[in-house]
């Protein structure tokens, strides 16, 4: 892993949806005026008849995805992640996961990466609304390598999927070679202390704090969990086996999303002690993406410092 050079997510999406589509004329773009900001613009210069722009109008913009699905388009629904999911929730809900449609909604710039703009533009509740909808795989990849990765599984699965698109630029972590799928993790680090399940932005600050960590003699098992729904219950429950508590790390809202569907499991498979690291169930206060981070503690120390208290360390 490189800590040096940190990568937006977005023009990985942009280029391997473009290479894709050169080889496959079924697949097409929708999106709700946000060509810019979906990074769709070198998509739409090669693509011009294969880009919809239904205007901010995402309930359409679903709709219109799904109508393209069934006529045997494999449609990638493009918008801001908190107003795909929150203006369009009906609409995913019944005309992709239980119409078992081939849409593949796209949340760009998930979590907090809008910054500035406040509690209106961040999509800090969209794990919690995704995961809740039977039969919708939830993606969040943690770097450019599995933003490529989530673009082309979307496109031979059959059915309907969400994957946010990173905005916050983030390193590489994924190994080559490692496994992509529902229901499959990447071990990034071995410990046998404490495990860290991380998604997204998270994962990188995770990889940090096992090497704060490893300076004092605590081994940090950190795990990168793509997909949030279904995801690997068997390296969790390994994980409650082999180590002495679970730290989970999300740029969400601690309701409903990774640590909520972790702590579940553990509690009817295997107890363990956990600490749930997202935002507390409250609106973020203005400011960049960088500094709400920080802010909630959603960096390496305060990762280590979970870890810490867990074993009884403190919280320093």
């Amino acid at each position: 892993m490189s800590t040096e050079d940190t990568f937006d997510c977005r023009q990985d999406f942009a280029d391997e949806l473009i290479k894709l589509a050169s080889s496959d004329e079924r697949i097409v773009a929708v999106c709700n005026d946000s060509v810019g900001s979906s990074n769709l613009v070198g998509f739409r210069e090669q693509f011009p008849e294969r880009l919809i722009n239904v205007g901010i109008a995402e309930q359409d913009l679903v709709g219109v995805g799904a109508g393209l699905a069934n006529g045997g388009k494999i449609p990638f629904v493009s918008a801001a992640a908190p107003f795909l999911t929150g203006r369009a929730l009906e609409q995913i809900k019944a005309d992709a996961a239980y119409s078992n449609t081939h849409v593949i909604l796209c949340g760009q710039s998930p979590g907090m990466a809008y910054g500035e703009l406040g509690p209106t533009h961040h999509s800090i509740e969209d794990l919690s609304w995704m995961r809740a909808v039977a039969d919708l795989p939830v993606v969040v990849p943690a770097d450019p390598v599995q933003t490529r990765q989530a673009v082309r599984w979307a496109v031979e699965n059959p059915g309907p999927v969400f994957i946010r698109i990173p905005r916050f630029k983030v390193p590489v972590v994924t190994p080559a070679d490692a496994p992509f799928g529902p229901g499959l993790s990447n071990t990034l680090t071995d410990g046998d202390d404490v495990t860290v399940i991380a998604i997204g932005t998270l994962v990188s600050r995770a990889l940090r704090a096992a090497e704060l960590l490893r300076a004092e003699g605590i081994g940090l098992r950190v795990i990168n969990m793509p997909f949030v729904d279904p995801f690997d219950t068997d390296a969790v429950l390994a994980a409650a086996r082999e180590t002495r508590g679970i730290v989970t790390a999300e740029e969400a809202t601690v309701s409903g999303g990774l640590g909520a569907g972790v702590a579940s499991l553990v509690a009817t498979e295997h107890p363990v002690r956990m600490r749930i690291l997202g935002v507390p169930n409250v609106f973020a206060p203005t400011g960049s993406a960088s500094f709400l981070l920080e802010h909630f503690g959603l960096t390496a120390d305060g990762i280590a410092a979970a870890a810490r208290e867990l074993l009884g360390h403190g919280r320093s």
